[in-house]
């Protein structure tokens, strides 16, 4: 390999181009806060309602319901909080199997820990960064066999319960095929969107095909509430259950304390909540502004070969939320060298996370082949993509 073949200066100009140059650290996403958050956090502030109770957790709560679709919208503390919730109710129990990519952040794994279920890794596909729903059936075909009582694993004897695919960087899995795996195997689909607020597969929000979803507001998300996730699904009676059991299974009374089976103290604070409704409020605008940066990126990165940035799927219309810059195969060793560069300057940037199976306490979980999601994370580079980086004015 020459050297010749990559001009880092180039890399490094094209990045400058689409970032703004009166900033002395470019972070990889940070939040926005431009519209009424001071106002909300300041009546919460003021009345006192600054914890699980207040109308700003009712507020939240709807809005996500129908800006997403969904019948029913949780908040809660976080998007791990939300994932082992939803396993739950999906009746995923000890010593089960969970479906999942290994290319995806560790929240989605440990939460599968959480319920004593044993996380079963599976391979992306470069299409979309996520879950290969056919490599998926394939595997499935050959390793399970599928009886009244459910799907089992012919080589471990458990039962595999559910699949959770993750929306990688805001781009929305192929769900159709997916959903159709799930059918042929008795699995519950439940969807890992932390990442994919704002993002729409054949015109529909993500988190609307499986029993359950998820969606994250942690400050590096599209949106925030500083700390927070919420429990999507469109089964009213999941929904209460879901509202029931993360504010502690307390039955609703004036002064008595009646706790009717194990809860989980997952409630989502009324100030955080407020913050969270004021960022809803900006959301369209944030997404016209994501969406605008990684246009920048890409007719940027177009003239340089061996890398691209990442495009949504035909069928998706995606957040972008953390830009993607993939290289070539033949450009492959170059990541670090570009990592190392960046972050010298203050350009934040990164690799995908560590592979799941590849981290010491996941290592003898069972796992498919993987050799795509092993080769994605040794060329992918997230670059800079907070909603103020656009060039678009707010």
């Amino acid at each position: 390999m020459k050297e010749e073949l990559l001009d880092l200066n180039n890399v490094m100009q094209a990045l400058k181009k689409c970032l703004p140059t009166n900033q002395e650290r470019i972070g990889l996403h940070e939040p926005y806060f431009g519209g009424n958050e001071w106002k909300y956090v300041k009546e919460c502030l003021d009345t006192g309602w600054v914890s699980s109770v207040g109308k700003y957790v009712d507020q939240f709560e709807q809005r996500l319901a129908e800006y997403t679709g969904a019948k029913k919208a949780v908040a809660v503390v976080n998007g791990t909080a939300a994932l082992h919730i939803a396993l739950i109710l999906a009746g995923v129990i000890r010593d089960d199997e969970v479906i999942v990519p290994t290319l995806t952040f560790i929240a989605t794994t440990n939460a599968i820990t959480y319920c004593g279920a044993v996380p079963h890794f599976a391979d992306s596909e470069e299409r979309t960064l996520g879950l290969d729903p056919y490599k998926l059936e394939a595997y499935l075909q050959e390793i399970t066999d599928v009886r009244t009582e459910g799907c089992f694993n012919k080589k471990t004897g458990r039962r595999i319960k559910a699949v959770v695919p993750m929306h990688t960087f805001g781009h929305p899995v192929d769900l159709d095929p997916l959903v159709e795996v799930c059918h042929k195997f008795k699995l519950e689909l439940i969807e890992d969107a932390a990442e994919s607020l704002g993002s729409f597969y054949k015109g529909r929000h993500t988190g609307n095909w499986g029993k359950l979803s998820i969606l994250s507001f942690n400050g590096n998300k599209t949106i925030t509430t500083g700390g927070g996730g919420a429990i999507l699904t469109n089964d009213e009676e999941l929904g209460k259950m879901a509202k029931h059991i993360t504010t502690t299974a307390k039955l609703p009374h004036k002064w008595n304390f009646y706790h009717d089976q194990i809860g989980f103290n997952y409630r989502m604070p009324n100030i955080n909540a407020a913050l969270g409704c004021a960022q809803l409020e900006q959301l369209p605008e944030f997404l016209v502004r994501k969406r605008a940066l990684a246009q920048g990126y890409m007719e940027r990165f177009s003239a340089i070969p061996g890398m691209r940035i990442f495009r949504e799927p035909g069928f998706a219309q995606s957040n972008y939320w953390l830009n993607v810059l993939l290289l070539e195969e033949d450009y492959k060793q170059y990541r670090d060298a570009i990592l190392e560069a960046t972050n010298s300057i203050d350009i934040m940037t990164r690799p995908a996370w560590i592979l799941m199976h590849e981290l010491p306490i996941f290592v003898s979980c069972p796992h498919m082949d993987l050799t795509v999601a092993e080769n994605i994370e040794t060329r992918l580079i997230n670059i800079p993509s907070s909603v103020k980086l656009s060039k678009n004015e707010l």
